[in-house]
């Protein structure tokens, strides 16, 4: 099978809108070339760190890459792609050069493409993102290990606001406690809370393929015991309030609605949200704190922001 590499050279800031319309444009997973990465130093903080290529790496700002089976419509199919990525600016998200290309590749080029990005990765004290044809030994009693296939998810799980969000999880996730993630695409937040101990996981996305992808790393995990996925939109489909709440999701949707997520997270939960570009970190910090919640603390990693907020007794 012929497939085609589409590459969309943006900013960090529209990379997650850049991804989810590439993912409902029927790629199955996306890979991302940030010019920041080769140069950064980095901290030997919880484990082995890889050596970078610097010819992997753009010289300036981020390229997103995904792989679309040829066909037909594949003309179109880009189009709609261009156009929606154009239509971010609407939303005062900051496209960059917005330069998009495409390249024919074989199908065991881009089989050999996906892996040769992933190897595991400790991304706090106690989670470890591995993925499936990666062979790892646990290096503590109490290490928690996601397995992930970016041939069938949204994202790997080492994106600075998924990280974030997960070390936000391991702070606050208590054993038996219920846990509402909104916006859970490839279900990584889901099956982090369920090996933390959560009793119940309402996990819920707009994207029908976003449900299927978390679906089968949740069974993968083997917390689907625990975890239930749901198709709708924001908090559409939760019936009851959560000890915790977790959304990494856009600052403009998470701003658009945090009266409503104020009202699922049970009196002296907490809200653990991200998808936040620095820039607008005061932005958010006001609307939670309109619709009632307390900050208490503020994550950094990179240009994001992770705020986890208390809902007061």
């Amino acid at each position: 099978m012929k497939w085609s590499e589409l590459s969309i050279h943006t900013k960090n800031e529209a990379v997650e809108a850049i991804s989810n319309i590439l993912h409902e444009a029927g790629a199955s997973g996306v890979v991302i070339e940030d010019s920041a990465e080769f140069a950064k130093p980095r901290e030997d903080q919880y484990g082995e760190i890889y050596a970078l290529n610097e010819a992997d790496f753009p010289k300036d700002g981020v390229i997103v890459k995904a792989y679309l089976s040829e066909s037909s419509f594949l003309n179109e199919t880009v189009e709609e792609i261009k156009a929606a990525i154009t239509n971010l600016t609407n939303f005062n998200i900051d496209i960059g050069e917005n330069v998009v290309s495409i390249v024919e590749v074989n199908e065991e080029d881009w089989a050999t493409a996906w892996k040769q990005y992933y190897h595991p990765v400790k991304i706090s004290e106690r989670f470890t993102i591995v993925p499936t044809w990666e062979e790892y030994v646990p290096v503590s009693t109490d290490e928690l290990i996601i397995e992930l296939d970016p041939g069938m998810a949204f994202g790997t799980g080492t994106h600075p606001t998924t990280v974030m969000c997960l070390q936000g999880l391991e702070k606050v996730v208590k054993e038996g406690d219920t846990v509402i993630d909104i916006g859970t695409g490839s279900g990584v937040l889901s099956i982090g809370a369920a090996l933390l101990g959560a009793k119940g996981v309402h996990a819920l996305d707009l994207d029908e393929v976003a449900v299927r992808s978390a679906k089968e790393n949740i069974a993968l995990n083997k917390v689907d015991d625990k975890v239930s996925v749901f198709h709708g939109n924001l908090l559409d489909t939760v019936k009851e309030p959560a000890d915790v709440v977790v959304a990494n999701i856009l600052a403009e949707i998470i701003m658009s609605f945090t009266d409503d997520a104020f009202s699922v997270v049970k009196p002296g939960g907490l809200y653990v949200t991200s998808g936040i570009i620095g820039a607008k970190r005061d932005d958010v910090k006001v609307a939670l704190e309109a619709s009632g919640f307390v900050i208490e603390e503020v994550l950094l990693m990179e240009d994001w922001v992770a705020i986890i907020a208390r809902r007061p007794q």
